[in-house]
């Protein structure tokens, strides 16, 4: 005779246990999960014989087929290395200048700096390398440091304003505002001529405004506003700002500038990664 309490609601005996008036059916588990539960576990003790998996204390287990995933991985590179048919070794010994006259060169390093951007410099330049506010964008034709493959091999180089590197381009602009160099009227003034420049909304060419350009920012950007590559002043004449087109936007930085920092990336990444990533950054479309 049958001891089990059969449940009234149900018609399922239940375990006996009870927890605060909640006791518990006795449902067994199908009999199909079960047997992969235990097909499961048949799997792990032989995948552990075979394979490398229980630690100890100077390694590991090496499994009874000798399989390695690190010897799989030097394979893999060797390989790779293999296929590459020495083109590494070319785009080291050779300028970077001459390597966009050779096409197999330029591809191999176009490549090799398309990875290259996608994880050291699309964080700042974005995965289209289009830039944003206070991030140049690399696929027009506005360079603040020049566009030719060797400037922009050498701001690769040597970075912008990283003190690090002896050789980093280096500029910076006055604070007209925040060091009382210029008084608020005149800030409003040369803000406005400039503005002028590229015909921005506001924008007011003034006989003040033109002298108070020429005195105090014409030494960068040129006469004209044409900018000037050499100490990194951008042109002022057309529609492409780093921080935003906008009389007030030019207002602020005229008052107290922002200044960007870009790393030199030789002394972390090597030359001949350097001279990959000025082969594909130069192909963008922008380079001159």
């Amino acid at each position: 005779m049958s001891t089990k309490e059969v449940d009234d609601v149900t018609g399922v005996e239940t375990t006996g246990h009870e927890w605060d008036g909640i006791k518990e059916l006795n449902t067994p588990l199908p009999r199909w999960w079960l047997w992969t539960f235990y097909g499961c576990i048949v799997f792990a003790l032989g995948y552990s014989i075979a394979y490398p998996a229980w630690p100890m204390i100077t390694g590991a287990t090496t499994g009874v087929l000798g399989y390695s995933s690190r010897a799989d991985f030097d394979t893999d590179v060797a390989a790779a290395k293999a296929a590459q048919g020495g083109l590494t070794e070319k785009v080291a010994a050779t300028p970077v200048a001459d390597i966009v006259k050779d096409a197999d060169l330029t591809r191999f390093a176009t490549a090799g700096g398309k990875s290259l951007f996608k994880v050291y410099c699309t964080q700042c330049h974005g995965t289209g390398a289009t830039g944003g506010v206070g991030y140049p964008n690399l696929n027009d034709d506005d360079w603040l440091w020049g566009g030719s493959i060797d400037q922009i091999y050498a701001t690769i180089t040597h970075g912008s304003r990283w003190m690090a590197d002896a050789d980093t381009h280096y500029n910076i602009m006055p604070n007209f505002g925040a060091d009382a160099l210029l008084e608020p009227a005149q800030i409003d003034a040369v803000a406005k001529q400039v503005a002028s420049l590229s015909g921005i909304e506001g924008g007011v060419a003034t006989p003040e405004g033109q002298q108070l350009f020429t005195d105090n920012c014409a030494a960068c950007h040129g006469d004209t506003g044409a900018g000037n590559p050499e100490l990194g002043g951008p042109s002022l004449t057309d529609k492409i700002w780093l921080y935003q087109g906008t009389l007030d936007s030019i207002k602020a930085q005229i008052q107290q500038p922002r200044h960007g920092v870009m790393p030199a990336w030789a002394s972390r990444l090597g030359d001949t990664a350097v001279k990959e990533l000025a082969v594909y950054v130069h192909g963008l479309g922008g380079g001159q």
